[in-house]
């Protein structure tokens, strides 16, 4: 192993650092994804597959490869929303796009707003976007361009008017749609006893980064739906708390360094990382190493074969001698030790005793590596009567 990792690169470093990084981003899609049940389905089935052509499963394998095939472009339909949101999450990361923080008091206006709702058992649903685009996600509604206030979004929220029953969409201090249509949910055990609002609120909490403030008409309570969660929330300044976190997370200035917002990342997402990293290293000592030859060192076990009857080994110096082979280093390292024996045949002891030259004929070893040295060459044999 050390000899591997002696002969690294630079240019493997970098291999490694892409590879981790591209694992790392499929890694946090798998965990947040809706349908990550059904890709624990599809890497049982890898799994499976990679076992039959092992152990050359022949007819396994060839059924297996048809339904693969035939699985890839099936999940291209079924992964297509979470497909999509993948790369715009890269792109949003790519170009550090972020979201216009608005002034000091919004959060004060709008907690308060809520709470005064509830309390009169008015409906509302309020979307505060976050860095991921959300124009494929909205339907309907109608388009304004206002700057938050206490009379407008009372107005707004009005059972009266057109747009109540529809969400209001709040970017950087300013209405930009009302009368909004979201996608439902369907995790009716997230969803608890809550009704369309918070199904719709959570619906897109679990297709973007935006965070949902749901007032409930029914109950008279303020809840938020962020990361496909739903947290109800027990007075304004908890509310005020957890918009702030969310708005100091999607409206960070453009002048901030990308070496400090990728760190911030990293931090957040320290085990994906850890992961990412381990398996793109484990591809590289699969694959990468395995074009050039190496040499290493292998202490194999003697067995002794064709015993006469009634005798045993009474002694045998050294039990177990050092072979060195040439070879692939990817094969060097990952072949199993159990493939690895030197099988001496008593009847070439004469008179009971003697001494050995172990053959390169005698020793087992995978047909990938060649023999290039046997330390020590003999080895001394006693047989004696039981």
């Amino acid at each position: 192993m050390g000899s591997v990792f002696g002969a690294l690169r630079l240019v493997d470093v970098l291999d490694i650092a892409i590879v981790s990084g591209l694992l790392w981003v499929l890694i946090a899609w798998v965990r947040e994804t809706r349908a990550r049940i059904a890709l624990g389905g599809v890497f049982a089935i890898a799994l499976l597959f990679w076992t039959a052509q092992w152990l050359d499963l022949r007819l396994t394998t060839a059924l297996l490869q048809g339904f693969i095939a035939i699985a890839a472009l099936v999940l291209v339909v079924v992964f297509q929303d979470d497909l999509r949101r993948l790369f715009e999450r890269i792109t949003v990361l790519a170009l550090r796009h972020s979201t216009p923080r608005p002034s000091a008091d919004f959060l004060d206006e709008l907690a308060q707003l809520a709470f005064s709702l509830a309390h009169r058992r008015i409906g509302a649903l309020f979307v505060l976007p976050g860095r991921e685009p959300l124009d494929r996600l909205l339907e309907g509604g109608f388009f304004l361009d206002g700057r938050v206030s206490d009379p407008l979004l009372r107005s707004l929220v009005d059972p009266g008017t057109p747009g109540h029953d529809g969400a209001i969409v709040i970017r950087g201090g300013k209405v930009t749609r009302f009368g909004v249509h979201l996608p439902l949910s369907t995790e009716w055990t997230e969803l608890g006893g809550g009704g369309t609002r918070h199904a719709a609120g959570l619906g897109l909490a679990e297709r973007s980064d935006a965070i949902c403030l749901v007032v409930s008409e029914e109950r008279g309570e303020v809840t938020i739906a962020w990361r496909a969660r739903l947290e109800r929330m027990g007075s304004e300044a908890m509310l005020r708390e957890r918009l702030d976190a969310f708005l100091r997370k999607t409206s960070a200035r453009r002048r901030e360094s990308g070496l400090g917002r990728y760190l911030a990342l990293a931090r957040e997402r320290w085990r994906e990382g850890i992961v990412a990293t381990s398996l793109a290293t484990g591809f590289w000592l699969y694959g990468a190493p395995s074009e050039g030859l190496g040499r290493g060192s292998k202490v194999v076990p003697i067995v002794v074969d064709n015993l006469p009857d009634g005798y045993r080994v009474a002694l045998l110096d050294p039990p177990s001698i050092e072979i060195e082979f040439e070879g692939r280093t990817r094969d060097l390292m990952l072949a199993p030790t159990g493939e690895f024996q030197i099988r001496v045949d008593a009847d070439r002891v004469a008179a009971g005793q003697g001494s050995l030259t172990i053959e390169a004929a005698e020793v087992e070893h995978p047909p990938d590596l060649r023999i290039v040295g046997i330390d020590p060459p003999q080895v001394r044999l006693e047989l004696r009567p039981l």
